[in-house]
């Protein structure tokens, strides 16, 4: 095989007349306080070597005790993601030798292992919705982490991160391009979120991907040899590497070639997936079961209260939304992105008022949301928000003046709003007299487009209801100005 794939033909050429068969290994660290076996802290960012103790760095005479809440958010990922949970597992050791091992095993399960058979439901680009296989969810504990860049011409090894509580989400080979697995992926990180058992961030490790692919020719069912992308670091780079890989194994087939089963390594800066070693097989890791753990037994209550606790996960709420407020489909699926926003939705349509879920969804979309600096995080709170949505309702602001008026309450969170907006000159005008007053001086200056408008010509009542808010600085009530202009041209006609 070649030593790196590098500048990938892409699916519309290579890939033509092959079909990419994907599977991923997604590890999620646990939202917990403490290891997976031990007191230390899973604090991120503290001092090197500061969070250690004997347990999680293996000293002779250390025993392990397992964290409940970690078992409890692994239970809550399993039954969210539909697998079944087993109320007996086993853990067991995982051999091999690395300097960031202390114990020379990682502690996880393998023949029995905490729930088997879920699967997860995603938007593809090229086959619409389809059904992604999870074979299975087991728990483990991290290693430590390795840097290679603190010593010179050495490897330095930071212990804080072993034995911190993992998942590893196990998938099936059933996604079908790099797209594909990315979707999934973005599928996957929002059904976490939204079962609060990680954060998720990438940039902290707290969410790591490995990726095994093959390709075989279009139309055939033959699983060939795969190869491992270890320890992508972003969903971006996840489908980067499956791409340039792929193509790499399309190109050696065509020669004629063999693919050898590898474990690779993605390079983002140099743009290329390179191998490392040949790639391991269970036997490789001599599994056997942890002497110093007994099985892991879940009672049938304890179960039973971890899968009432759920919460309404993303695909259901996408549904209700759309059904109980009327929203489209891609409308549902911005506004349910993350559980917070969601609530805060939910919230907003009954503070503001809203005559139905649309009217409720324009105001916090297009101008509540809009004025967020990440697109995530609600920069007012929502009874104030509403305060000023409802100055639209009651007539007292334009429809347009709605957003300035917001933004200029995010700058001053404890004004009054309808101070704000007399203070902005957004208050509409909704005195007649004045309101007429404009309408006869429009009528005045534009005396060949009013007869056209009085003989029939419809669309110039458009410009002239616009002098009118012009002549007012739009602060006229348009519906006021609408009825005295009417009144006006029959007047005249």
């Amino acid at each position: 095989m070649s030593a790196a794939a590098t500048n990938p033909a892409g699916a519309g050429g290579a890939a033509r007349g092959w079909e990419t068969v994907v599977g991923l290994e997604v590890h999620v660290q646990l939202l917990t306080r403490t290891k997976m076996f031990c007191a230390c802290s899973t604090a991120f960012g503290d001092p090197p070597n500061t969070n250690v103790c004997p347990v999680c760095l293996g000293l002779p005479g250390a025993l392990p005790v397992p964290n409940e809440r970690a078992v409890r958010l692994a239970a809550r990922a399993a039954y969210g993601l539909g697998l079944a949970v087993h109320p007996r597992s086993i853990f067991a050791r995982k051999n091999y030798f690395y300097p960031d091992l202390p114990k020379g095993y990682q502690i996880s399960q393998h023949t029995e292992p905490l729930s088997t058979g879920g699967r997860l439901e995603i938007a593809t680009p090229d086959r619409g919705n389809v059904t992604i296989g999870i074979t299975r969810i087991h728990v483990e504990e991290d290693a430590a982490k390795s840097f290679h860049d603190r010593v010179p011409g050495m490897t330095a090894v930071d212990f804080n991160r072993s034995g911190v509580p993992l998942i590893e989400i196990v998938g099936e080979p059933d996604l079908r391009s790099p797209a594909e697995a990315r979707a999934y992926l973005t599928a996957l990180k929002q059904v976490l979120l939204y079962l609060e058992v990680s954060d998720c961030s990438m940039e902290e490790g707290s969410l790591r991907v490995d990726a095994n692919v093959s390709v075989r020719p279009a139309g055939s069912a033959e699983l060939r040899t795969r190869c491992e992308i270890k320890n992508l670091n972003s969903f971006a780079n996840v489908e980067r590497a499956l791409g340039f890989e792929r193509d790499r194994q399309i190109a050696e087939y065509q020669r004629g070639g063999t693919i050898e089963q590898r474990t690779m390594t993605f390079d983002a800066a140099k743009g290329e997936v390179r191998p490392v070693r040949s790639k391991e097989e269970s036997h490789d890791y001599r599994y056997f079961p942890e002497p110093d753990l007994p099985p892991l037994v879940l009672e049938a209550a304890w179960l039973a209260e971890v899968r009432a606790s759920l919460p309404e996960l993303p695909a259901a709420k996408r549904e209700r939304f759309q059904a109980t407020y009327e929203l489209s489909s891609n409308d549902a699926g911005v506004v349910t992105a993350t559980a917070a926003i969601a609530a805060a939705f939910e919230s907003f349509v009954t503070l503001s008022g809203a005559s139905g879920g649309k009217e409720a969804w324009n105001w916090f979309a297009n101008d509540l949301l809009s004025l967020s600096a990440d697109g995530e995080t609600i920069p007012l709170p929502l009874e104030r928000a509403a305060e000023a949505v409802k100055l639209v309702k009651a007539g007292k602001i334009a429809r347009q003046a709605l957003r300035p008026l917001l933004a200029r309450m995010v700058e001053a969170p404890s004004a009054d709003a309808a101070a704000l907006a007399q203070g902005l000159g957004f208050i509409q005008v909704s005195d007649t007299g004045e309101i007429d007053g404009w309408v006869r001086e429009v009528i005045g200056a534009h005396p060949g487009e009013v007869t056209r408008c009085r003989r029939g010509e419809a669309k110039l009542f458009g410009f002239l209801v616009g002098q009118v808010m012009k002549r007012s600085k739009g602060r006229a009530d348009p519906k006021l100005v609408n009825a005295a202009l009417q009144a006006g041209l029959k007047a005249g006609g």
